[in-house]
């Protein structure tokens, strides 16, 4: 039997099947759970096109955690699905280009990098709620926020306001017995990483830096992370940020 045998799961931010999202979806099939997935707009007809290549094609439900009448109809769509919700992913990220630099970003494109990057985790896990039942949980995908790191800039902050908010949020859902936690993993090489500009030298020097090494080609580690903190394994964690990046965010250097 599978540490997520039963459970039903919400997915987000499956683009490509290199994506983290992916294949904690594919993880948690392998592990027993019946998996919904979320898309939007002009990628929808992408995700449907990669869910294939799961173990088992999901529904995949649109949603655009920055529109409202998505977000207040999400619980009755996923009801045509699901009972309930054991767990939800959070694998969202957005920032315009002009967020990536840190002196000149507008307010327009840092408002947009917090609304789609640190509010949509409160959001999300808002429209959920009503279908999450006792011991739900919600994980999040950060890049360590302690840092202010080159070429992150404007959505390095977003993803301080990330992490806080899941703080936050464990506080305010603990009592609903609803955890909240984040995996903050070192840099895979996805499609959202591609478009930050610069990105190349968190490839080039992460590897060298992590005692255990590090392969930006790698998504599993983080995702089996993801799965294992959906599951019943860590009942009496939450508000907690586990680090999945070979060690380099315990180095001095």
């Amino acid at each position: 039997m599978g540490i997520l045998e039963g459970k039903n799961l919400l997915v987000t931010g499956v683009l490509m099947d290199s994506s983290i999202a992916f294949h904690v979806a594919k993880i948690a099939q392998e592990q027993g759970a019946n998996v919904v997935l979320t898309s939007f707009g002009r990628t929808m007809r992408i995700t449907q096109t990669i869910a294939k290549r799961l173990p088992e094609t999901p529904q995949v439900l649109e949603l655009d955690v920055t529109d409202s009448e998505h977000l207040d109809s999400l619980a009755e769509r996923l009801s045509a699905h699901v009972d309930h919700l054991d767990g939800v992913l959070h694998s969202i990220g957005f920032a315009p280009q002009g967020a990536f630099n840190f002196m000149e970003g507008t307010w327009d494109d840092v408002s947009t990098a917090l609304h789609a990057s640190a509010y949509s985790l409160k959001s999300l896990s808002t429209a959920a709620l009503p279908l999450l039942g006792e011991g739900g949980s919600i994980v999040g995908l950060t890049f360590d926020a302690k840092f202010a790191w080159p070429v992150y800039d404007w959505m390095g902050v977003a993803k301080a306001a990330f992490e806080s908010t899941s703080r936050y949020l464990a506080r305010d859902l603990g009592p609903k017995q609803v955890r909240c936690n984040l995996v903050a993993a070192g840099p895979i090489r996805t499609t959202a990483a591609k478009s930050i500009p610069g990105f190349e030298q968190f490839e080039e020097t992460w590897d060298k830096r992590a005692p255990l090494g590090w392969n930006v080609n790698d998504p599993v580690p983080a995702a089996k992370a993801c799965a294992a903190l959906l599951s019943d394994w860590f009942p009496a964690t939450t508000g907690e940020i586990v680090h999945v990046d070979g060690g380099v965010h315990a180095m001095g250097q």
